[in-house]
């Protein structure tokens, strides 16, 4: 019944910049967190950020001090704004927004992937 749908990815010069967009559609009742994921070709998905609906955001430290998370609670919508990009940020990059169904019981919903390429 949700279901999320990104937007934004693309290819951009080393250096450059790209802004992600992520929108949560269906029946939603509550939405703890959302955030975006990545996976390069042979490796792992990995977190690249999230952010909660009080507003806390959480980095990882390869993209700290470059990417930007924000979220609107009424839109159902969060954003990941990425400076300063290299070509280790290459991978296809995945919306998830964790629902609450009961309780502390929640369930992963994930989009269908953007890619993003930083080369020159």
């Amino acid at each position: 019944q949700v279901q999320l749908v990104e937007s934004g990815g693309g290819l951009v010069q080393p250096g450059g910049s790209l802004r992600l967009s992520c929108a949560a559609s269906g029946s939603i009742f509550s939405i703890h967190l959302m955030g975006w994921y990545r996976q390069a070709p042979g490796k792992e998905r990995e977190l690249v950020a999230t952010i909660t609906s009080s507003g806390t955001t959480n980095y990882a430290d390869s993209v700290k001090d470059r990417f930007t998370i924000s979220g609107d609670n009424a839109k159902n919508t969060v954003s990941l704004q990425m400076n300063t990009l290299k070509p280790e940020d290459t991978a296809i990059y995945y919306c998830n927004a964790k629902l609450v169904l009961r309780g502390t019981l929640t369930y992963d919903q994930w989009g269908q992937g953007t890619q993003v390429t930083v080369s020159s």
